[in-house]
């Protein structure tokens, strides 16, 4: 990495999800510096098709791809690095880098401590829902995480899939508003998917993917 790096550095990945943080972070920027503000950072686009079909945890073949990506962003001149896509950091945890992760699950379970929430039910892909990664790293800071009903679970992945080629309904968006409050009456709902992060939330809901671009202001602004 470049002496004296100091900018925020995005890893390009799928079309409609990169999109929602590039276009987070320069409306919540211009919010604060007004004028004809945007958001300085780099982006480092990469052609999603080669990742996705190995999502989440084809590690073999993810890998060598990451490491590759990481040494040229490490020639960048930034210092933090954001994922716009959840799934990817346990593939990008058993890397090592220079680059500082703003970290979704670090994040998650900060402001969850803060808030002193000690449980929550997690919408995001089925495999989020259903493995070990993400429940392990929540139960090891105190929090224990639990999953929608299976019908439920399978609307949502069905759902996250239908946002990410652009093709969810308006009744599709009435149902998973539904889910919300229906689940919300039962534990605080932590949001783990960026395409779901797509659509608007109460303020209750905790979001990660709007903690991750939070973050990578106060990087930008610190800097």
């Amino acid at each position: 990495m470049t002496k004296n790096a100091n900018m925020l550095g995005i890893l390009g990945l799928g079309h409609r999800s990169t999109l929602f943080y590039l276009d987070a972070l320069n409306k919540a920027y211009h919010e604060e510096e007004q004028g004809y503000s945007t958001c300085p950072f780099i982006l480092y686009n990469t052609d999603f098709n080669s990742i996705n079909p190995y999502l989440p945890n084809q590690f073999k073949k993810l890998l060598p791809m990451l490491t590759s990506y990481l040494s040229n962003l490490e020639k960048l001149p930034i210092s933090h690095l954001l994922i716009p896509n959840l799934t990817l950091h346990e593939a990008m945890d058993k890397l090592d880098t220079n680059l500082k992760i703003i970290h979704p699950l670090l994040l998650g379970v900060n402001f969850l401590k803060k808030k002193d929430i000690k449980e929550t039910i997690v919408f995001g892909s089925k495999y989020t829902m259903t493995s070990t990664y993400l429940s392990n790293y929540f139960s090891s800071k105190g929090i224990q995480t639990r999953s929608p009903s299976n019908k439920d679970e399978e609307f949502i992945d069905a759902l996250r899939q239908k946002i990410y080629s652009n093709t969810e309904t308006l009744a599709d968006r009435d149902a998973y508003n539904a889910l919300i409050v229906k689940y919300s009456n039962k534990a605080h709902i932590l949001i783990a998917c960026t395409e779901l992060s797509i659509l608007n939330h109460p303020t209750h809901v905790v979001d990660m993917a709007q903690l991750q671009i939070t973050e990578a202001l106060k990087q930008i602004k610190q800097h």
